[in-house]
C-alpha cells in the first residue's frame, strides 16, 4: 500500500496500542510539511525562497492530496505573498484531522471514542493493520541505523523528521546521539532535485522554529 509522506509521519506518531499521538505539536507540523512536500515531489507545487505556488492543478488521484491541492490553490490565489510558514500554520490543524481520517479509511488505524472524566469526548486511533508501519520502520532502520543508501522518498521523510526533531517517534529504542548525525547528513545530502531540497530547507526552518518555541513554552 502506498502512503504519502504526511501519512507516514502520522503513523509514526500514533501509539500503536493507545492510539494517542506522541509529540503532538511537532508531529502536526511535520504532517503538514510532509503533505506539502508530497505535492512538491509530485510536481504540483513549488516552494522557493520561503514562498509556495501551485504549478499544476491536475489531480494526483489521491483524495487526501487532491483536497489539499485544491485548498492550497484557492489560498494562494487570495494571498499575493504566499509564505510557506503561513500556509503550514493555516493547514496544520485540518490536515492532521484529514490524514487521520484517511488512515482510518485505509484500515491502518481504527477510531475509538472515549470520555475523559465522563464528560469530555476524546478520540484515539490505535493500530489496526501493522504491515505498512512495520515496513516503514524497517526501512528507516536500514537507512539510519545500518547505513543503507536511502531512496529519494525515504530521504525526504528523514529530512522532515530531523527538521521537526522527531527522533523519538521514529527510533524510540535508539539514543538520539546515535541517530541525529546520520539523519542530518541525509537531510543535507544531494539526493533530490534542487526544488525539493529547497522546499525541505524552508519547511525544516519552519518546523525547527516551532519546535523550539514549543519546548520553551513548556519549560
Amino acid at each position: 500500500m502506498s502512503v504519502s509522506l504526511g501519512e507516514e509521519v502520522m503513523l509514526l506518531s500514533l501509539d500503536d496500542e493507545s492510539g494517542v499521538a506522541k509529540d503532538r505539536a511537532s508531529a502536526g507540523w511535520a504532517v503538514a510539511g510532509g503533505t506539502l512536500l508530497e505535492l512538491v515531489v509530485r510536481d504540483r507545487v513549488r516552494v522557493a525562497s520561503g514562498k509556495v505556488s501551485v504549478t499544476d492543478t491536475t489531480p494526483t488521484g489521491d483524495a487526501l492530496l487532491d483536497e489539499r491541492l485544491d485548498r492550497l490553490g484557492e489560498w494562494v490565489r487570495r494571498h499575493r505573498s504566499a509564505k510557506v510558514t503561513d500556509w503550514l500554520a493555516k493547514d496544520q490543524p485540518t490536515v492532521v484531522r484529514a490524514t487521520v481520517r484517511r488512515l482510518c479509511e485505509r484500515g491502518l488505524v481504527v477510531e475509538e471514542k472515549h470520555r475523559t472524566l465522563g464528560l469530555f469526548p476524546v478520540r484515539r486511533y490505535p493500530e489496526a493493520d501493522c504491515t505498512v508501519e512495520r515496513e516503514l520502520r524497517d526501512r528507516l532502520h536500514r537507512v539510519v541505523v545500518q547505513g543503507a543508501r536511502p531512496d529519494n522518498r525515504t530521504s525526504a521523510l528523514i529530512a522532515l523528521l530531523h527538521g521537526a526533531r522527531l527522533y523519538g517517534i521514529a527510533f524510540p529504542d535508539v539514543p538520539r546521539k546515535e541517530i541525529e548525525p546520520r539523519m542530518a547528513v541525509i537531510a543535507e545530502g544531494e539526493w533530490a532535485a534542487d526544488s525539493v531540497r529547497r522546499a525541505i530547507r524552508d519547511m525544516q526552518a519552519t518546523m525547527a522554529a516551532v519546535t523550539a518555541a514549543t519546548i520553551l513554552a513548556v519549560t
